[in-house]
């Protein structure tokens, strides 16, 4: 039977496409193909890493679509992106001593000690994040044909783009760390991350109108904070921590 390949269009017969080499079946994105990342993504490392950071930097919205939609040849697996950058942020955090919150002498909430613990955890911290990034994103984009997973895989993406963004602008971290002035950078690198997420949602849902987009974003993003500040008050009861 004659396949037409989704990520070259070449007619072939067989499993793999004669032209890139792209599989037969991508398999549609859910629960199982997440699952095969974990497991098998995290421990293999090939060229696609700078072909999917230069399109997450160039045609964010788009190149994610086509991978949701098959053309996965060339890209590196989503999370294990987040893990490999989210390890190359710990290492220059830790090896340009950054001090984005200064000790507080506070016994019962030392920022000091909490950004040291995100900088050394950054790469898992990004991902325990993303399921919540989702549910806003589901709610909001559910009726765009996307299912929780599709949106999952986009949000990992986004979440990659975000720490990649951050690795570019670690000179301004060093400088800022030097004057005494780095927990600007976190204002900084929050207002860079959400213009990101605008511009890939933009893209990625196309087939609304840009103001939709955008505004269908922000109430996103404010059912993410909403969920994540739950949660946190919820670990924070448990741990016997909650301020007073």
């Amino acid at each position: 039977m004659e396949i037409i390949c989704k990520n070259c269009h070449q007619h072939y017969s067989g499993h793999y496409c004669n032209n890139c080499g792209q599989p037969a079946d991508t398999h549609k994105i859910n629960a199982h193909f997440l699952w095969h990342d974990i497991q098998h993504g995290l421990l293999h490392f090939d060229a696609g890493i700078p072909y999917t950071l230069k399109q997450l930097l160039t045609r964010p919205g788009h190149s994610i679509r086509d991978f949701i939609e098959g053309k996965r040849v060339k890209h590196f697996k989503p999370l294990s992106l987040v893990a490999v950058l989210g390890a190359l942020y710990s290492f220059l955090y830790h090896y340009f001593h950054i001090d984005l919150f200064p000790k507080t002498g506070d016994p019962e909430l030392d920022l000091h000690d909490f950004g040291e613990w995100i900088a050394t955890h950054f790469a898992w911290t990004t991902i325990a994040t993303i399921p919540i990034y989702t549910v806003g994103t589901y709610i909001v984009f559910r009726k765009q044909g996307y299912n929780f997973f599709e949106l999952f895989v986009l949000n990992t993406f986004k979440a990659s783009q975000r720490i990649f963004a951050q690795i570019l602008s670690f000179p301004i971290l060093i400088y800022l760390n030097n004057m005494h002035h780095a927990e600007r950078f976190s204002t900084i690198t929050y207002l860079t991350g959400m213009v990101l997420i605008f511009w890939t949602n933009i893209q990625f849902f196309n087939k609304l109108s840009k103001a939709k987009a955008f505004f269908l974003t922000i109430l996103s993003h404010i059912i993410f904070w909403i969920c994540f500040l739950l949660l946190t008050a919820i670990v924070l009861v448990f741990m016997g921590k909650l301020p007073s």
